[in-house]
């Protein structure tokens, strides 16, 4: 494990997540994850295994101390920082109408979806400017997108975009920075015990994409991988949308 590279991912507990942390896992990575639900941490040290190379910890990613702590007792385990995921969000991105949607509401979305990039950049920087390290930010389609009444939800991820190329100029060379989209992604073999449901998907669901269905954590995960990777070292301060084409397919009702 001595020449195994360490990735700190926030929010891998759960969903697409626990998704990149397995990826990792099963190709040799230390992967230190962090999560808010207790019960997902259990949920996920039981089934990704892999002790000698998984630290799990509970920090919730608005509060700057306990990233910073984390962090800390990421490099006291395993001794390095290689790369930084920061994962942690909130799932639904319906907030209300904007007319009625409250400062501390939208403040949420913004502290746990993108300030917490920030924090990871702020924190771990000097640990992977030593390791040229990389560091990736989740965001997602509908920083492309909308439906109705996300707005603060999209605004938090179309910052993930603006923060990635910010942070990669800022960071270059020594540390590369990049930001992946998902789109639709079915999560629901992915979430703890208590919360799991079979997916309801139909042809339909499938069909809007380009692709042919919808996507799952692996997918996310794959690009995730490469990014960490040397082969990635030409590609910094880029957006990466993974949806199965769903975003360039013109859709009109029947």
């Amino acid at each position: 494990m001595s020449n195994s590279r360490v990735i700190y991912l926030t929010g891998g507990a759960q969903g697409i997540g626990l998704g990149i942390a397995e990826h990792l896992l099963h190709q040799g990575d230390c992967v230190a994850l962090t999560d808010i639900d207790a019960e997902a941490i259990e949920f996920c040290r039981e089934r990704l295994g892999h002790p000698q190379q998984l630290l799990a910890m509970y920090s919730d990613v608005r509060d700057e101390a306990q990233i910073a702590d984390s962090l800390a007792q990421t490099l006291t385990r395993f001794g390095r920082l290689d790369g930084v995921i920061h994962n942690a969000g909130i799932a639904d991105p319906f907030c209300g109408p904007v007319e009625t949607l409250e400062l501390a509401t939208w403040q949420n979305y913004l502290d746990t979806n993108l300030t917490p990039g920030f924090l990871c950049a702020k924190h771990a920087a000097p640990h992977l400017r030593a390791t040229r390290g990389s560091l990736i930010l989740i965001g997602s389609t509908r920083a492309l997108q909308s439906e109705p009444d996300s707005i603060a939800y999209a605004a938090s991820k179309g910052g993930i975009q603006a923060l990635t190329h910010a942070l990669a100029v800022s960071l270059g060379p020594g540390i590369r920075v990049n930001a992946i989209s998902p789109g639709w992604i079915d999560v629901s073999d992915w979430q703890k015990t208590s919360q799991r449901q079979p997916a309801e998907l139909d042809e339909q669901d499938h069909a809007q994409h380009p692709a042919g269905r919808v996507g799952r954590p692996q997918d996310i995960a794959a690009m995730v991988a490469y990014l960490l990777s040397n082969q990635a070292g030409f590609i910094t301060g880029q957006n990466f949308v993974i949806d199965g084409g769903m975003t360039r397919k013109m859709i009109y009702a029947d």
